[in-house]
């Protein structure tokens, strides 16, 4: 089945969301709607596996089978909400990893 030849990549982030994006087989665009965001039990009924949170947010015109996805930082996998001290650590680890410096309030 094509859905086992779908790549994921590694997640990235900024200050507000954490992304990824997904490449579909070119065979499974017949399936999907043109010109639209996919809701998420249309991106899921082609075989896309991710945890609860994710938004397809943005189409990539130039290659439709890439699918960019983006949530909040700090979303609970398991619920898809945001949970407060989920966004204060994947904010801390999110700057640490490019020597941000931390916003500290006086």
């Amino acid at each position: 089945m094509s859905a086992s030849r779908i790549e994921y990549s590694e997640k990235y982030a900024d200050d507000d969301h954490e992304y990824r994006h997904v490449i579909l087989p070119k065979e499974l665009l017949r399936q999907l709607p043109r010109n639209r965001l996919l809701t998420e039990s249309e991106w899921r009924g082609v075989g896309v596996q991710q945890s609860r949170g994710w938004m397809h947010y943005a189409l990539h015109r130039p290659e439709p089978h890439i699918l960019l996805f983006r949530r909040p930082l700090g979303t609970d996998p398991q619920t898809g909400r945001v949970d407060v001290e989920l966004k204060r650590q994947a904010l801390e680890e999110y700057k640490g990893q490019f020597g941000l410096k931390q916003n500290r309030q006086k």
